[in-house]
């Protein structure tokens, strides 16, 4: 009996392969010239999240709850004081524990900690000093950080790309007087933007500084919050006359 020639098959099942996985070639327009360019914008920021975390430890647990209710009140009327909507004070999450002290050889239960994360926005700077005054002389503060932000952000975005359309069209003007030719109207236009935010900065407050130091100057008194930087990508393909 005669075998199956399988030669034929191999060799076109390698064509397939190969041509597939040749890339496919780009069309080129006449008379087009394609660029690309880097923008941003540096842009005061318009809020301020003043953030921090409560943590109520008691041997009982509704004692442990009850020093938490009494911790968000003052939270409550330090706002109210500095004139802020408490609804401004946003509450990320809220845990209860068991603590156990793991020094013994048994799991002994020694008490509960009743925790939450709570988040502040303030749109008057002004008021960023005496309201983390206030928290930090709380008994049940901790890791209290400022972190400042841009929420208004569409003027800022818009200002990016115009900068990016500047510089991709002035490279563009160069290259096509270059070789003798005038730059025509835009075909065609892609715009990517990123926003890049400040990461949040741990505070102490001014009563913990002059504990330490005495009664001196806070290290950022004076200074202005650092900007949000708004960057923009832009490919743009232009014709030529």
């Amino acid at each position: 009996m005669r075998q199956p020639r399988i030669l034929p098959v191999l060799s076109l099942f390698l064509l397939v392969g190969i041509a597939s996985s040749q890339e496919p070639q780009r069309t080129i327009q006449p008379d087009t010239i394609y660029v690309g360019a880097d923008g941003k914008y540096e842009a005061d920021p318009d809020t301020a999240l003043v953030q921090f975390n409560i943590g109520a430890q008691e041997n009982a647990l509704k004692d442990a709850y009850a020093r938490a209710q009494r911790a968000t009140e003052q939270i409550r009327q330090t706002l109210k004081a500095n004139g802020i909507d408490p609804k401004e004070a946003q509450i990320s999450s809220f845990q209860v524990a068991p603590v156990y002290d793991w020094k013994s050889p048994k799991q002994k239960l020694i008490g509960y900690r009743v925790s939450s994360s709570i988040t502040v926005k303030l749109r008057d700077f002004s008021k960023i000093g005496p309201i983390a005054e206030s928290f930090g002389n709380m008994d049940v503060t901790e890791n209290q950080s400022v972190n400042y932000t841009l929420e208004n952000i569409d003027v800022a975005k818009a200002k990016a790309v115009e900068d990016a359309f500047r510089k991709a069209k002035a490279s563009a003007d160069v290259v096509v007087k270059a070789a003798g030719r005038q730059l025509a109207q835009l075909l065609y236009s892609s715009v990517d933007t990123n926003e890049m935010v400040p990461p949040p900065r741990p505070m102490m407050t001014m009563a913990k500084v002059q504990a330490v130091n005495g009664n001196v100057q806070a290290p950022t008194e004076e200074f202005s919050a650092q900007k949000i930087t708004i960057t923009a990508h832009i490919n743009a393909l232009f014709g030529m006359k």
